[in-house]
């Protein structure tokens, strides 16, 4: 299976993550995966918001899907947000050694 390379600048990423609503259904799928219904539960706003702030995570790479059955399951990439916030980290703070170890440590995968 071949995987799918996202291309996000630090600016778009922090775009991404500026909406309150986003950064909860990140906190909240960033360990399991979740049903948009069970993500609806937790974050408290309508199933269509839900579906739209998750296709804007999905097109950015922050959020893996899998389908099961007629129900789509979400989970954080943590992997992609780490890499994320090196990217960031190198472009705002490029003499952190932080920036240096991140990026090392986070392979886009």
């Amino acid at each position: 299976m071949k995987t799918k390379t996202y291309q996000i600048n630090p600016v778009e990423f922090a775009k991404v993550l500026a909406d309150p609503t986003r950064q909860q259904i990140m906190e909240c799928c960033c360990c399991e995966w979740m049903s948009v219904t069970q993500i609806v539960d937790k974050v408290n706003v309508s199933q269509p918001t839900v579906s739209h702030h998750l296709a804007v995570l999905r097109e950015a790479g922050l959020v893996n899907a899998r389908e099961k059955g007629k129900n789509t399951y979400y989970e954080l990439n943590q992997d992609r947000v780490a890499y994320c916030c090196g990217q960031l980290l190198q472009t705002f703070a490029p003499e952190s050694n932080a920036a240096e170890k991140l990026i090392s440590l986070t392979a886009v995968k």
